[in-house]
């Protein structure tokens, strides 16, 4: 009977030892191969190639090369790949890093079953900065962050390093992510401190043979908090000075520092303009203190004052005017779209705007306004209408993919075993990576390669979960803000909706009805050029098209115009009718997903399939709350019935007004 228990609990063990927590991310193959591989050259970078391969190339003998070194920096990371079944496979390269990259190609063509001999690839990545942003706080929070608390442990740095650091930054290498900010932009002046510095350094140390640099976010009056200086001022002798030293300090430390990442002048941060300086002058002081060491400052374009301005064209007024001004070694990092990260927004005009700058494209990987980790939202979509718009700025096929230098991602990463909080949510940080390294990829491609590395290579499985995939961007617009509505969460905790909220005294920019604009004519934001105007800052045609409402793209009418709620849609419904048809179609569309993933049960592991069939129920739920929420909110002004082929709405409106969530900024929202 004992010899019995004892079987049964090392089974039991066995088990558990192979349980799917999601901790393995894509990086799932079968570390059991004993792959013949060698090398012209020895790296720290090199010999973790060799290793990934050893241990997973299931095919013949891997032979990598290291070229001749080539001025072209675009060509650090490329590398090609050739060779076939029998004489074995070649990777070559001009970097270290190169070769790096290749051989995590060549594996998940592996792990996809999409190797077809002969080999002949050729990558090199659209874009050289290819950078994480973690919105992490030295005492351990993460803003906006919804997988627990940040994986950076400062307080246990730099005597105890945690295993996660080497684990996240093969995880980044394996997708071309070739940079991080550690800390968030929101900056505390205590990262410059001599002290943290040498932690910083710990962490630049273990991702560097995976081919990252760090960065960090700095705050702007660094030199007056930390050594007492009497301004911050970008033109004083002093403060320029002091960061000529804390650069030197940084250098000593970190040999490949990346450079400086700022907030400055946007709510509340310090900046130049504290001192009547403008960004260029800002961000020269600061890259000139770089300059030598090859850093760059990334300047963020995310600034608003609190007015009754519309806050959508803020950045483009400032940065404009700018443009020619700023050092070779500044780019201004700019939001995908002009507001913060809404579910669904045009692209900021100043793609494309500015002529003679250096400009990077940063979106949101953590879902602040998408669900935060209950909702899945596959983001690949939204990036791919991004960047493939059409800005005009050059007359036709003028791409918001090729007005850019660098792409910039908001890291939804944190200590939690599945890294994201919820299972699909690792997709989008795989997205990203997979976009900041070719922008031309498709979602459906993206989409595909990652369930088969995560999940399963059975098309059965496969094809329904990538549709449902690709469809839930969409579905997440559809039942939170169709047709153009953003910015309507309930305040304080972007989650639920709250079109209806007010915050006594607070600024008009930070209340729902200021994006929205209900009465009884109609709902919208009037952007037109009998509005805020905010159509004149993107190129003709784009202007001309975003300002008549009949040829305004409808899936941004309410963005651009305030809309009678008779207006004909296209399909010949009203704009009341069609915004309720849209909320339900929401609706509807989570409910398939919960039937496709409810289907999936024999096809994965228990682990997965319940955590992600629990989310999918709580995502049902809530799209139930935003679709009644709105509409029994917005029925008020339109006074019209509620379509009778539609599900009825199942809460009151005042009971809905009486719910208060209590989320900080570094929780996932609890239902």
């Amino acid at each position: 009977m004992k010899h019995l228990l004892l079987v049964c609990w090392l089974c039991c063990a066995c088990l558990q030892g192979f349980a799917e927590d999601g901790s393995r991310l894509w990086l799932r193959a079968d570390a059991t191969a004993k792959a013949v591989v060698t090398a012209n050259k020895k790296s720290p970078t090199i010999n973790i190639a060799i290793q990934e391969l050893q241990t997973q190339w299931q095919g013949n003998a891997v032979k990598l090369n290291i070229q001749n070194a080539n001025k072209n920096k675009a060509l650090n990371d490329a590398y090609t790949i050739a060779g076939d079944a029998k004489t074995g496979v070649s990777i070559s390269a001009f970097s270290d890093r190169g070769l790096l990259y290749g051989a995590y190609h060549l594996l998940r063509l592996q792990q996809t079953k999409r190797l077809v001999y002969p080999l002949n690839i050729q990558e090199s990545p659209k874009y050289n900065l290819r950078i994480l942003n973690h919105w992490d706080n030295l005492d351990g929070t993460v803003e906006r962050g919804y997988a627990g608390r940040s994986i950076w442990k400062w307080d246990e740095l730099p005597a105890v390093i945690s295993p996660r650091y080497k684990e996240y930054a093969r995880a980044n290498a394996s997708i071309g992510i070739n940079a991080a900010v550690v800390n968030n932009v929101n900056a505390s002046p205590q990262i410059l401190r001599t002290e943290m510095l040498a932690k910083v350094k710990v962490v630049a140390d273990i991702l560097r043979p995976y081919g990252i640099r760090v960065f960090l976010s700095v705050n702007f009056s660094s030199p007056t908090i930390l050594s007492g200086l009497p301004t911050s001022d970008p033109l004083d002798a002093a403060v320029q000075q002091w960061w000529r030293n804390k650069a030197n300090e940084i250098y000593k430390l970190i040999p490949d520092f990346g450079g400086f990442l700022v907030k400055a002048n946007s709510e509340g941060q310090p900046g130049p303009q504290d001192f009547g300086r403008t960004h260029a002058q800002g961000a020269n002081m600061l890259a000139d203190a770089l300059k030598t060491h090859k850093g760059i400052v990334m300047w963020r374009a995310f600034v608003y004052s609190p007015s009754n301005d519309d806050r959508a064209g803020q950045a483009y007024m400032e940065f404009v005017p700018l443009d020619g001004q700023f050092r070779d070694n500044v780019i201004i990092q700019v939001k995908n779209g002009p507001i913060d990260f809404q579910p669904r927004e045009p692209f900021s005009p100043l793609f494309g705007a500015m002529k003679k700058t250096d400009v990077m494209a940063e979106v949101q990987i953590t879902q602040e306004y998408l669900g935060h980790a209950n909702h899945l939202a596959f983001l690949a979509p939204m990036w791919e209408e991004f960047l493939n718009s059409d800005t005009y700025s050059n007359g036709k096929n003028s791409l918001v993919a090729g007005t850019i230098t660098a792409m910039s991602g908001v890291a939804n990463i944190g200590d939690e075993t599945n890294w994201n909080g919820h299972h699909f949510a690792q997709a989008n940080w795989y997205a990203f990576g997979r976009l900041a390294w070719n922008p031309q990829l498709r979602a459906d491609e993206i989409a595909d390669e990652w369930l088969r590395q995560t999940f399963s290579q059975d098309a059965d499985f496969v094809e329904p979960v990538k549709k449902m995939m690709l469809q839930s961007w969409d579905a997440v617009v559809h039942y939170m803000m169709p047709l153009g509505l953003h910015h309507i969460f309930a305040v304080g905790h972007h989650y639920g909706p709250e079109p209806w909220g007010v915050i006594p005294g607070g600024r008009p920019d930070w209340q729902p009805w200021y994006f929205h604009n209900a009465d009884t004519l109609g709902v919208g934001f009037d952007r037109t050029a009998a509005g805020s105007n905010a159509v004149s800052q993107y190129f003709v045609p784009l202007r001309q098209t975003f300002n008549d409402i009949n040829t305004c793209p409808e899936n941004l009418l309410l963005w651009f115009h305030h809309a009678p709620w008779n207006h004909a849609m296209h399909n010949g419904r009203s704009l009341w009718q069609e915004l309720c048809y849209q909320y339900d179609e929401g609706v509807q569309q989570v409910r398939e997903f919960q039937k496709v993933w409810d289907q999936q049960a024999a096809a994965i592991d228990a682990e997965r399939f319940e955590h992600v069939q629990s989310r999918l129920k709580i995502q049902s739920r809530d799209a139930v709350w935003w679709k009644d929420a709105c509409l029994l909110y917005f029925q008020e002004f339109a006074r019209q019935p509620i379509p009778y082929d539609i599900e009825r709405p199942v809460h009151n409106l005042e009971d809905l007004k009486r719910v208060k969530l209590e989320i900080s900024n570094h929780e996932n929202a609890k239902r």
